[in-house]
């Protein structure tokens, strides 16, 4: 805008309210389209260390086999039907929670994964293990015995076949 003074033109510099609350705006929509994105960045993320941390249950429960007599049970140990996943216990009667690394590796699935939990079973020959994902309240990653390994279109309680007792 301009001024005029004894016939002189005086510019005055600096910028409107109207420009700066146009600014304003424009920064704020830019922000929240960045925070949007990492939300679903982390939120991928958390579902990648549910992915990763599942595979390792899988390549433990393996070796646990193997050391204890092709069972998936330690010796004298007992099922665990289909319920929350249990947490370590040096005397643990299922593999699920005798195995520090396996109990580990499902705590910290659990921490990745979105608020829906854990369901887990294991007999002397056949395990299961399924971990809510962060991305979807309703989807599952699940892992078994006969080397499963994908997503299930259900939270982690309904993930393990209540029959067979692998992953639906």
């Amino acid at each position: 805008s301009k001024i005029t003074m004894n016939n002189k033109k005086i510019f005055k510099r600096g910028f409107t309210l109207i420009e700066l609350l146009v600014v304003v705006a424009i920064i704020g929509l830019l922000a929240t389209v960045v925070v949007a994105a990492l939300n679903n960045a982390r939120n991928k993320g958390g579902d990648a260390g549910v992915q990763t941390n599942l595979r390792s249950v899988s390549n433990g429960a393996e070796l646990f086999f193997v050391n204890n007599t092709n069972s998936y049970l330690p010796s004298g140990g007992s099922t665990f039907t289909i319920a929350t996943c249990p947490a370590y216990n040096v005397a643990g009667t299922n593999m699920l929670s005798r195995d520090k690394n396996i109990s580990g590796a499902i705590a910290q699935a659990v921490s990745n994964g979105g608020n829906n939990g854990s369901s887990c079973y294991n007999s002397a020959n056949v395990w299961a293990v399924a971990v809510g994902l962060k991305t979807s309240a309703t989807t599952s990653w699940c892992v078994d015995s006969t080397g499963a390994a994908r997503q299930v279109a259900s939270a982690p309680g309904s993930a393990i076949n209540a029959s067979t007792f692998i992953c639906n």
